[in-house]
């Protein structure tokens, strides 16, 4: 009875207690955690996922914003070089980023996953309040520097099924769009005023 009891608990427990394990924690954060970047890249990681892991209605999508502590070039090019030796791949899609962006934008691919990276000048206006802007008060010129210093992380992480740019885009080659049914009019619409008889 004994034997039973344990080889139950050998059987089912154990591997039990690690499946729980592994859906708690999201591999694609565990991978992140181990880029091999400096301290100072790596301050205050903040997490974000939403979707499902299972691709159920929406993929998951895993998001983390970290700040450093040096400038936008000097992060950007570690956090490139971390990617570069984890096995991702710099990837150029046609809407890298899909609008115009400050700072340095890059897209990456490994295996089933895209990944965006945004490194940029830190916001050192505070956030609105209620969805009132917030009153910024005058700037101490001796501090200002101090308190601007560093750059804002952005890591974007989504599976490359869900990730549009992955898919073929639309064209616009005219010979697959066919011939207005509806030509534009020209500069005057109503033409020639015709004068009515008189009644």
């Amino acid at each position: 009875m004994i034997l039973a009891v344990v080889s139950v608990i050998l059987l089912g427990g154990v591997p039990a207690f690690f499946g729980v394990q592994a859906m708690r924690q999201d591999p694609v954060f565990v991978s992140l955690d181990e880029l091999d970047v400096p301290d100072w890249a790596a301050v205050e990681p903040v997490d974000d996922v939403s979707g499902s892991r299972w691709c159920l209605l929406d993929c998951r999508l895993r998001e983390r914003t970290v700040n450093s502590e040096r400038s936008p070039e000097d992060t950007a090019e570690v956090y490139e070089a971390a990617l570069s030796q984890d096995g991702w791949q710099r990837w150029t899609p046609a809407y890298c980023p899909e609008q115009e962006e400050k700072g340095s934008y890059t897209c990456w691919r490994r295996d089933e996953l895209t990944l965006d990276l945004w490194v940029r000048a830190p916001a050192c206006v505070p956030p609105p309040v209620d969805g009132e802007p917030a009153v910024v008060p005058e700037p101490d010129p001796s501090t200002a520097a101090e308190e601007c210093a560093g750059s804002l992380v952005s890591v974007k992480v989504r599976n490359a099924i869900d990730d549009e740019r992955t898919r073929p885009q639309p064209t616009t080659d005219p010979s697959l769009t066919g011939v207005d049914p509806y030509p534009t009019l020209g500069e005057d619409p109503l033409g020639e005023l015709t004068s009515s008889p008189p009644s």
